[in-house]
């Protein structure tokens, strides 16, 4: 087990009505609030309304910045930090999912930072100044309401970059918020949440109990969980426990002691999305089976950390250990198809004009190269290409 340093300095309101804390959350700094969202689905639920109400009540004053997008463009950024300046801002109140929380995160250091956002965004690093941040979460997936990070994406270079900007100070997590978003975006949100949790998983240190026993729960939690919130929309159970899911499973309590994995899906889909604009979710969904069979298929000593995650998973038994593995990826690619979601990059109007751009921008310093199982250039090509 890996030595760790960890500091989340978030808290948490979880549960029915935890809105109603929203005053005296932001009270302590200042009244000039900058309300991020997207585009308006905060406003068919109500919530819209019931922020308004909290805020004017208590005598805040709020300027609005709407039309944050599924995939953050820094052009947000901008027009986010540039009205914090304007109309000197206290705090940023984002109000919506992982897409608006890692916007705002972005706009809080930008507006305290001098110079072009966008640099900004690639030499991100922890600790810089920027404004406090609440956020309302109203989508179980990315878990932006509990870590520091943020993915800002560039569509003039066909970047998407991920960053570390600051954390929420407080996060107000209410599952009925959830009720109303489509099966598609849940699916997808909630196998986000999954490849959070195996992207760490997949890792070279076993003795990592706490760790690995946390990651196994939180991945049967959402298989348990998903096919009820399709089914139900409305299941305050399965939905609290997809939100519970969502931020413990970005908050890196899952890898505890353990050695830095690479991420490589992620790695990968963030170039997919960096050029196509597709839903995070769905390419990970896409790219995960894939890579899995690549790199069992390539390095045997992945074998018996496959094995595991479908002993303890998937609840399959036997003695084989590479038959188990295998076996492992199949229930994978089996729950996935029950969620409808696209299953090829063909599917998604991707074909690999430039996936050796792809594969050559996601191993910058060495990403690939230093992950649970090593990519070169040619098999990131060639995972990308199975995915078609």
């Amino acid at each position: 087990m890996e030595n760790y340093i960890h500091n989340i300095p978030t808290k948490i309101y979880f549960g029915k009505g935890q809105i109603s804390h929203l005053p005296e959350v932001l009270e302590p700094f200042g009244k000039k609030v900058l309300l991020t969202y997207g585009g308006g689905s905060i406003k068919k639920i109500g919530l819209y309304d019931t922020v308004m109400t909290l805020l004017n009540e208590n005598g805040f004053t709020v300027t609005e910045c709407d039309g944050i997008e599924p995939n953050p463009r820094i052009q947000s950024v901008e027009k986010g930090a540039k009205l914090c300046r304007e109309n000197d801002i206290d705090v940023v109140l984002a109000v919506g999912g992982g897409s608006v929380i890692d916007c705002s995160k972005a706009i809080c250091v930008g507006a305290c930072y001098d110079g072009d956002l966008w640099e900004m965004v690639k030499t991100a690093r922890p600790g810089r100044k920027a404004l406090p941040l609440v956020d309302v979460l109203t989508l179980s997936a990315t878990g932006s309401e509990y870590d520091g990070g943020g993915v800002i994406s560039n569509l003039a270079t066909n970047e998407k970059i991920g960053a570390v900007f600051c954390f929420p100070a407080v996060s107000i997590c209410d599952p009925t918020y959830t009720f109303s978003v489509s099966r598609y975006q849940t699916a997808a949100g909630s196998f986000d949440i999954m490849s959070h949790i195996m992207e760490g998983y997949f890792s070279r240190t076993d003795d990592s109990d706490l760790s690995d026993f946390y990651a196994e729960a939180v991945l049967k939690t959402v298989i348990k969980n998903l096919p009820v919130a399709l089914a139900e929309p409305d299941n305050y159970s399965a939905r609290a426990n997809l939100m519970a899911a969502s931020t413990i499973g970005c908050s890196k309590i899952p890898e505890y002691g353990k050695l830095y994995t690479g991420w490589p899906c992620h790695a990968l889909e963030h170039e997919l999305s960096g050029f196509y604009d597709i839903t995070h979710g769905t390419g990970l969904a896409i790219l995960t089976p894939r890579w899995m069979r690549y790199v069992l298929a390539k390095d045997p000593t992945v074998t018996a950390r496959f094995a595991r995650f479908a002993r303890n998973v998937w609840g399959l038994q036997g003695e084989d250990d590479a038959v188990l593995a295998l076996q492992g990826i199949e229930a994978l690619e089996a729950f996935i198809a029950t969620l409808d979601l696209p299953s090829t990059l063909t599917e998604v109007g991707i074909d690999e004009t430039h996936f050796e751009e792809m594969a050559v921008h996601a191993d910058l310093g060495g990403r690939l190269s230093r992950s649970y199982s090593p990519l070169m250039k040619e098999d990131a090509v060639a995972i990308l290409k199975n995915c078609l």
